[in-house]
This record gives C-alpha cells, structure tokens and sequence, in this order.
C-alpha cells in the first residue's frame, strides 16, 4: 500500500488499494459483474460462464464478516432498500474477500452480503485476494468511508483499532487509509467524549463542530448539560462556543436547574438502547431517544418527502 495518494478525498481510491492487494486466481464459476438476483432465486446453482478474471460466486454462508468492521450498526431500512434494488438489478458491485481456512472473510461489502442473506440468495459475486490482517482492516474502513459512510464515532473507532490492533502511529494509520495525519487525530478525539455524548454524535443530534466544543469542556457535568441542551434548544456551534467560552471562565452553561441531569446509568442506558430498537424496527427509520427521569425527546429520521409520508402513514397522521 506504497501507492503516493491521488486527490480523491481519502487519498487514494478503494478500487486502487483492492487492485493493489494480490488476486488468488481460481476458476471461475459464474458471472461476476453483475448477477441478477431473481435468475439466484430461480436457479441456485447457474451453469458456468465466462467471468472476469479473479471474481467468482462463493457459497454465502461460507462469508464471514470481518473482525476489523468499523460500522456499529447498519440501519434496517437501508438494507431492506439495498435487497430491493439487488432483487430488481442484480448486484453491480461484487464483495472483496480473503481466503481463511475454509471460509471467507469480509474486506468489503457486508451490506451487500447480509442484503444477500435477506434474499436467502445462495451464493455471491467475490473476489478474493490475498492481504494481511492491516491492510485488511485498512481496505474495510475506506470502503466505509467511501461507498457506505460511518457516522463521526464509528469512524474515530475504526482508527484507533487499526492503531490497537496494528502497533501503528497516528501518521501510519492515516497513511493506510490516504488522510492526513491532522484529520485522523481530530476524529480520534472525539472518543474522549462522555459514552452519552459519543451517542448523540452518532446519531447526527449533535454535529462534530459541537463536538470540538464540548471537548473543551472539562467539567462533566457542565459538558452534559450543554450537550443535552445544544439538542433541546437547538443552538449553533457560535452559541455552544460563547456558553463553553463562559464555563472555562467560572459561569455556567445558562441551562435551568431542572437541566442539570447527570448521565444515564448502565441499566437506564440499556433501557433507552432497547427501545430505540423497537421503535427503528417498528418504523423502519432510525429513532434516537433522549431521556430524563422529568422529560425527554424522540427524534425520528426520514429521507426525503416519500419516505416522510411513509411515517406519517405509520403513525396514523394524516399530512
């Protein structure tokens, strides 16, 4: 992975460090550039035909996702609409794999590969190539970063594993996946936030530029209730910056008294997390919860006016 950065926004592209990575060259079995899910359905077992070198079909269930995946979490109703737009064009984009043992694990692609097992398709466009444990890890977070998108957090946890897990410096791992040095260790930083913060990041409540902010905070409980009211009040990074500006200097944070709560406890959290999950299932959009033992908010995401009519429909409203 010498290859000098082009000027793409990661550096250099994903299809450059796959083609980098050296191919196994197998037989064949199938097509490979694009595979029509509906003729899987109809024939499990498609006759042989001509394939571009190094892709073949492997069994799915003999995929394993990849010990080093960033992504926490991938939201149900965007794999539901990746497995429909496989069952309706096929799949355009075959997964990266490497060889272990009998099996296969995920360098990139496990939406494709988990909307497959939603299909119950039974085998899947690959190409396997041969790469070490990092640049593994290294081909998984670009992928992320690049085709799927990881929110603040999962992106900052993807670093510091190639980092753990690696023995590699900041300046390394950003060479691995083509940043720069400066944009690694300001993601990075982002995990030293209160777990409740790191959520509200994840879950796009709270924007990295608030994030900076609060970091500069070094009270806890301050740095709580300006991140719950930021949320609540709806207020921009300028204002976030003069309120933390004003409890650096001794003052507080101007939330009401009935603001100042502390942190979930585990038991609560788990609490909060479960009903999250019921509620994102039940809609099929993802739903943040924030709560206090006195108020709290549900925020439900939508794309676009189709999708925010789908909701309304759920939920018995009428537009």
């Amino acid at each position: 992975m010498s290859a000098a950065p082009s000027k793409s926004r990661l550096g250099r592209g994903l299809g450059g460090l796959i083609a980098a990575a050296k191919p196994v060259v197998t037989p064949p079995t199938a097509p490979a550039a694009a595979t029509s899910a509906a003729s899987h359905a109809a024939s499990p077992a498609p006759a042989p035909a001509p394939a571009t070198p190094g892709y073949q079909e492997i069994p799915v269930h003999l995929v394993e996702p990849s010990p080093y995946q960033a992504r926490r979490e991938i939201p149900p109703e965007q794999l539901s609409e990746l497995a429909e737009s496989i069952r309706a064009e096929g799949l355009l984009q075959p997964i990266v794999v490497r060889k272990t043992g009998e099996k296969f694990q995920l360098i990139a692609g496990e939406r494709r590969w988990r909307a497959f097992q939603q299909l119950k398709i039974k085998a899947i466009p690959a190409r396997i190539v041969e790469a070490s444990n990092a640049s593994s890890a290294a081909l998984g977070l670009i992928e992320n970063l690049q085709r799927e998108g990881l929110n603040p957090i999962e992106e900052a946890h993807g670093y510091a594993s190639l980092i753990r897990d690696f023995d590699l410096t900041q300046e390394n791992a950003a060479e691995r996946v083509g940043k720069g040095r400066a944009s690694v260790a300001n993601s990075l930083r982002l995990l030293a936030l209160d777990a409740e913060i790191q959520g509200y990041v994840a879950k796009n409540l709270l924007s990295v530029g608030h994030a900076k902010v609060l970091l500069g905070v070094e009270d806890a409980a301050q740095r709580m209730v300006l991140a719950r009211r930021i949320i609540e009040e709806g207020l921009s990074v300028r204002v976030t910056e003069k309120l933390a500006a004003s409890a650096k200097s001794g003052g507080n944070t101007g939330a009401p008294a009935t603001h100042r709560a502390t942190a979930l406890t585990p038991k609560d959290a788990a609490t909060v997390a479960g009903i999250e999950k019921k509620l994102t299932s039940h809609l099929g959009a993802r739903v943040a919860l924030m709560h206090t033992p006195k108020k709290g908010k549900i925020v439900i995401e939508y794309r676009g006016n189709e999708d925010l009519q789908r909701l309304l429909e759920k939920l018995g409203v009428e537009a």
